[in-house]
């Protein structure tokens, strides 16, 4: 008996003298070892009893509430044990049980909405319109780029940025080209997310003469709206150079704006005549392409009204874009009559809409609102006639009403927009996103950022 005795005891001892070894090792190697299970499991738990009491209550304020609390236990979970098996399931979106918490991520975006006229609510519901990005990332999505171009300058930069980051990442390791093989659009949304020096090292590394220059003249734009005139001026420099250096033609229009923007206006239309007499050379004796586009809006500019007219019956039908921004900009310098009866044969309802919706501005810009007040009346015969079927002609009214009553009630209008694009057809759907975020983003900073 003794001797058995002893022998558990010794045992005993042993056990005890390995579990000690056992605590000391696993408290040297620190994180290397898996964490309890217990506290974040105790969290997750008072989590789903908050869900459960948000999904029992008929108070918005209240599930708002319970919402966020369950949120921030969640990320409690993930920064404070994030060796658990919980935490490690969380991030990855994986479900635990039969509780989906990419479907619970949603829900508390969509929170915004319970403000259904606020312009995060706005992005949210245009945000699920977008098609989703396909991974691994291929392509420069300017939808997807526009959002998170739309929530930095409305307020939301955390929401920005986890849009933005993969296609940066994309970009670094040479996943994002276009035909030329060359990022197309995320460095000049980063220049209008503030990102200027990682936008222009992006654009640096390019060696296309339409990407490099579309960048810098872009960034230089984002740097003048910013007020920081030397950047926009040395870029406009920058511009000039390369396209000089690469005997970049097809892109003066681009830097003869940018030159001008930057106050260089002798240069600028120095370089802005020798390049349309280039190219108006090179037409007739090819019979091909005349002109790029960028150089009908650059002769809207000069204060051209006949050469910008003239130009842009030339481009209007491959690039529709250009006829709002080159009208708008005639009618800021004068020429309104010509701009609004050219506007008028426009066939297409929505270009129509948008170049009217330009020259609403340019009339309140010019201290006319008499005009302003017709040509809204005229826009809203269009919109009237449409039936609300059209959702891009609904935001172009809702961004003329900004402009013409500077109050809240264009935000019905974009309100009713997002309700008919989101009763279209998959066709419209899929391409409505960017022109809708280009209209909010313009009404809320007055700036055309992505235009």
């Amino acid at each position: 008996m003794a001797s058995a005795f002893a022998r558990v005891t010794a045992f005993v001892r042993i056990a005890a003298a390995a579990l000690a070894l056992l605590l000391a090792v696993a408290m040297a190697a620190g994180p290397a070892v898996a964490q309890d299970p217990g506290p974040a499991n105790r969290l997750f738990v008072q989590a789903m009893q908050l869900l459960r009491q948000a999904d029992n209550t008929y108070d918005v304020a209240e599930e708002s509430r319970l919402l966020k609390e369950a949120d921030k236990l969640f990320n409690e979970i993930v920064t404070k044990y994030p060796d658990s098996p919980l935490a490690v399931q969380l991030v990855t979106n994986q479900f635990v049980g039969d509780f989906d918490f990419y479907e619970f991520r949603s829900r508390i975006r969509a929170m915004v909405c319970n403000e259904p006229l606020s312009s995060l609510c706005y992005l949210h519901r245009i945000g699920e319109m977008l098609p989703p990005v396909e991974t691994p990332i291929a392509a420069a999505r300017w939808d997807w780029l526009s959002l998170a171009v739309a929530y930095q300058q409305i307020g939301d930069v955390g929401r920005a940025k986890e849009i933005v980051a993969p296609f940066v990442s994309a970009v670094r390791r040479g996943g994002i080209n276009d035909s030329a093989g060359q990022d197309l659009f995320v460095a000049r949304a980063l220049a209008l997310m503030g990102q200027t020096q990682l936008a222009l090292d992006i654009t640096r590394q390019i060696a296309d003469c339409s990407t490099r220059i579309y960048n810098l003249a872009d960034i230089a734009k984002a740097a003048a709206w910013r007020g920081d005139s030397g950047l926009a001026n040395a870029l406009a420099d920058e511009a000039k150079a390369y396209a000089t250096a690469r005997n970049c033609s097809w892109e003066l229009g681009l830097v003869s704006q940018a030159l001008l923007r930057a106050g260089k206006e002798a240069q600028a239309r120095t370089l802005f005549l020798n390049t349309v007499e280039t190219q108006f050379s090179k037409f007739k004796e090819t019979k091909g392409d005349c002109c790029p586009p960028e150089l009908a809006v650059a002769a809207s500019e000069m204060g051209d009204a006949n050469l910008a007219l003239n130009l842009l019956r030339t481009v209007q039908d491959e690039n529709p874009w250009t006829i709002p921004a080159v009208l708008g900009r005639l009618a800021r310098r004068g020429e309104a009559n010509a701009a609004l009866s050219y506007a008028e044969q426009v066939p297409d309802i929505d270009t129509r809409g948008e170049a009217l919706a330009e020259l609403v501005e340019a009339a309140q810009k010019r201290g006319d609102p008499a005009a302003a007040n017709d040509l809204l009346r005229r826009l809203n015969k269009l919109v009237d006639e449409a039936a609300g079927r059209r959702p891009g002609l609904l935001a172009q009214k809702a961004k003329a009403e900004k402009v013409f009553y500077n109050d809240d009630r264009w935000r019905r209008s974009f309100q009713l927009a997002i309700n008919a694009a989101e009763k279209s057809s998959n066709f419209v759907r899929r391409d409505i996103g960017a022109p809708l975020l280009a209209a909010l983003v313009r009404i809320e900073t007055g700036l055309p950022m992505l235009d």
